[in-house]
């Protein structure tokens, strides 16, 4: 049960779109971090999304990498960064959620993913309560009304969502400039 606001930004493409890879949330391994775009080389309207690991030799890492990231159906490439691999993944085939995504109309993304936003978090798990009021926010507008001391009608009328749009300057990855030349080459 929710019963304070989430009021601190969060990674959007990590709680969104992340889960259509299929990535178990229990899953040992985790990205350092998700983008949806890459300063200077991939544009949010490239639809992809772009999850950093740190670079690891363990067996552990490569039978991951194997089973859930190169052989994974929307990955398209890998690009070295240092002590990272950026792995890159095409969201064409979501491209209404993409866009819905991106003006942070929540609600309107698939039942597809919300399916699998659903099997990331787990339905009884503490996020999936907040994921869940931004996926279906009609069914929230009281709680929330009454948590912002607000008329149910003024959430309404500012369009019902309950999530602010993702901030495509915290889900842009910047890295170096001499490192964005060395991709060229």
């Amino acid at each position: 049960m929710i019963e304070s606001l989430y009021g601190k930004y969060f990674q959007k493409s990590r709680s969104f779109l992340y889960p259509a890879l299929g990535i178990k949330k229990s899953s040992s391994t985790h990205p350092t971090g998700t983008y949806l775009s890459l300063e200077g080389k991939i544009g949010p309207e490239d639809m992809k999304l772009i999850c950093s690991y740190k670079n690891s030799e363990t067996e552990g890492f490569k039978a991951f990498e194997e089973k859930m990231l190169l052989t994974n159906p929307l990955f398209e490439q890998v690009i070295p960064i240092q002590d990272y691999k950026l792995y890159v993944f095409d969201f064409q085939i979501y491209k209404d959620d993409w866009f819905n995504f991106l003006l942070g109309k929540y609600s309107n993304l698939s039942n597809v993913l919300k399916r699998a936003i659903k099997a990331y978090y787990g339905e009884k798990s503490s996020e999936y309560n907040y994921m869940e009021s931004y996926l279906f926010p009609e069914r929230f507008h009281g709680l929330y009304a009454k948590l912002l001391d607000v008329d149910i009608k003024t959430i309404k009328s500012s369009g019902g969502e309950l999530c602010d749009p993702c901030s495509i300057e915290k889900e842009t990855l910047k890295i170096p400039l001499e490192h964005l030349v060395m991709l060229d080459k």
